[in-house]
């Protein structure tokens, strides 16, 4: 039985080969403004007391359209009153019902990192992010080999791009090197797409003590949070349980304050 992943990453292959039929790689790179200005992701979240990286997501394969009609010019602002870190907005369409144009809906607007999610795959889409005023790309382990991650990663770079490099396991360990920007742990299963909060516990301490660490999805609970961040997480990815809500920002906001409130006594 075909895992959701490899799905994804199958549909993810035909999409940019018709992509590439449209607009070629070499006309894709004429259009990158080489003085737009990025925001280091990573400095924020060092910089950062609660470190939330605050999800755009409307849908997921695994639970369907979590807030279908969401608008990104209308949420992220929200976010950003509340205190959010960085921003992670999905760009995949066909499972996530995300778009390149989000994160054109609000780069103008906003002085905060901004996480192109995807399934990166080729450094087509690292120029995509680029044009459309990303600062960092996330890079699965579990997606794409080692040598293209690391390929991926120099030129992300090169174009002033940060990467936050994805593990779901202790067998993907040997993805990360020194010029890894931040290491994400996955809670979730990319193949089952189930979730798991103990993986980050687990790979804590597998991780380099300098790394910056992020702990990604099925996290619902301040409690948990301060947890983390006692194990060495600085950055903390939340979507879906803020994107349920009626009021996404203020669901943050409360998110924060019990997060920063314990820690603070």
């Amino acid at each position: 039985m075909k895992d959701i992943l490899t799905e994804i990453i199958q549909h993810k292959q035909g999409q940019l080969a018709r992509q590439k039929a449209i607009l070629s790689l070499e006309q894709l790179q004429d259009n990158v403004d080489p003085c737009n200005q990025t925001h280091s992701m990573k400095q924020a979240l060092l910089n950062s007391s609660s470190g939330i990286i605050a999800e755009f997501k409307r849908r997921s394969p695994s639970k369907g359209w979590i807030n279908e009609h969401a608008r990104p010019e209308i949420i992220v602002p929200h976010y950003l009153h509340a205190g959010a870190t960085a921003l992670s907005i999905l760009t995949d369409d066909a499972f996530f019902g995300g778009s390149l144009r989000d994160i054109r809906k609000v780069r103008a607007a906003i002085d905060c990192p901004i996480l192109r999610k995807d399934f990166v795959i080729d450094a087509y889409q690292l120029y995509q992010a680029k044009i459309i005023g990303a600062d960092a790309v996330l890079l699965i382990a579990a997606a794409i080999p080692k040598t293209l991650c690391d390929e991926l990663t120099e030129q992300a770079h090169a174009l002033g791009l940060e990467v936050l490099l994805e593990l779901h396991s202790q067998e993907e360990l040997d993805y990360i090197t020194p010029q890894t920007d931040m290491i994400g742990v996955n809670n979730r299963h990319l193949g089952s797409f189930q979730t798991d909060v103990a993986t980050s516990f687990q790979l804590a301490e597998l991780l380099p003590k300098e790394a910056v660490l992020v702990s990604e999805s099925g996290l619902t609970d301040p409690e948990t949070v301060r947890r983390l961040q006692q194990v060495g997480y600085r950055g903390f990815l939340i979507g879906e349980h803020f994107m349920r809500s009626e009021q996404p920002g203020e669901a943050l906001a409360r998110f924060i304050e019990k997060t920063t409130q314990k820690t603070a006594v």
